[in-house]
């Protein structure tokens, strides 16, 4: 993994129908995809470098995307009890432990969204490979994101850490780079020696509010598209 702050980084500016990949755990240069359909932004990143307003609208634009596919299945069953955020890991076997983990930490960190396995057609996936670029997020708004492992930067960084760093931005939250170890959105900043891969209750207060509020309004408008 290159420790180093990106030089240029990719995002074109898309909004939940749109295609939208949001790089989550790299620091790679990068540049603008002539086909309009795929982005990266870079980040998971040592405290020296402070991230982007591009990074931090990438963010959020994956959380809303996540959120308008559960949202959607959501209005089409409309006697679903929870709320529930359905993954893929079946493509991430050498990551199998680490996800499971990253699913029961915050299934046991928050109460008003859950972590569900799906054999397929889940609201996003666990994928895994060898990228210069590291591991990263990615969604194109419509229920079909993924979240990249890479081999070398798991190896690095504490794996079930950068796992659920990563699910952290499934559910909404940001990067916090100049953060303590304490914090998992702190991600790369206080460096490889830090293992802690839990929330602490800032983060899970935010998670909270996000699938409190966030999906409400998301449901109301999936609900009216419906009719």
């Amino acid at each position: 993994m290159n420790m180093t702050p990106p030089t240029s980084v990719r995002l074109l500016a898309c909004a939940l129908g749109a295609g939208l990949t949001v790089a989550a755990l790299a620091a790679a240069p990068a540049t603008a995809s002539s086909s309009g359909s795929t982005e990266r932004v870079a980040h998971y990143v040592g405290s020296h470098y402070a991230g982007s307003a591009e990074e931090a609208a990438a963010n959020k634009a994956f959380f809303q995307a996540v959120l308008k596919s559960v949202a959607e299945k959501r209005a089409a069953n409309p006697g679903a009890q929870s709320v529930t955020v359905s993954y893929d890991a079946s493509q991430a076997p050498t990551f199998q432990q680490q996800i499971a983990s990253s699913a029961s930490i915050w299934n046991a960190s928050v109460s008003n969204v859950k972590l569900q396995a799906s054999s397929g057609g889940g609201d996003f996936s666990y994928r895994e490979g060898n990228d210069s670029r590291g591991s990263y997020a990615s969604t194109d708004g419509h229920g079909s994101g993924y979240v990249f492992l890479d081999y070398a930067q798991n190896q690095e960084y504490d794996s079930t850490r950068v796992t659920t760093h990563e699910t952290g931005h499934v559910l909404g939250l940001p990067d916090h780079y100049e953060g303590p170890c304490s914090e998992l959105m702190s991600g790369g900043g206080p460096g490889p020696s830090c293992t802690n891969s839990n929330p602490d209750a800032n983060e899970k207060a935010q998670v909270e509010s996000l699938w409190a509020n966030g999906f409400a309004k998301a449901l109301h408008k999936a609900e009216a598209e419906l009719r």
